[in-house]
C-alpha cells in the first residue's frame, strides 16, 4: 500500500470533527510548497540577473530559435 493510499486510509477513520484540523494542515503544507517554488524562481531569476555571463537575445529571435511565429504563439 502507498504512503498517499495509507493517509487515506487513516483520514476516512477519523471522526468528522477533526477534518478542519486535517484540512489546515493539508492547507499549511501545500502553501509551504508554494513559498519555496517562489522562493526558488525568485532564486534563480538574481543569480541570473547577476551573472555577468548570461547571454541575452531579444524576443523575436528566441521564437526564431524555437521554430515558431509570433502567429504560432496568439493561436
Amino acid at each position: 500500500m502507498s504512503e498517499r493510499e495509507q493517509a487515506k486510509q487513516i483520514i476516512d477513520q477519523l471522526p468528522e470533527y477533526k477534518m478542519t484540523k486535517i484540512l489546515y494542515l493539508l492547507k499549511g503544507i501545500q502553501i509551504d510548497d508554494e513559498i519555496e517554488d517562489e522562493l526558488f524562481c525568485e532564486n534563480l531569476a538574481e543569480r541570473y540577473i547577476n551573472d555577468p555571463d548570461h547571454e541575452v537575445i531579444s524576443f523575436g529571435d528566441a521564437i526564431k530559435e524555437a521554430g515558431v511565429t509570433i502567429n504560432d504563439l496568439q493561436n
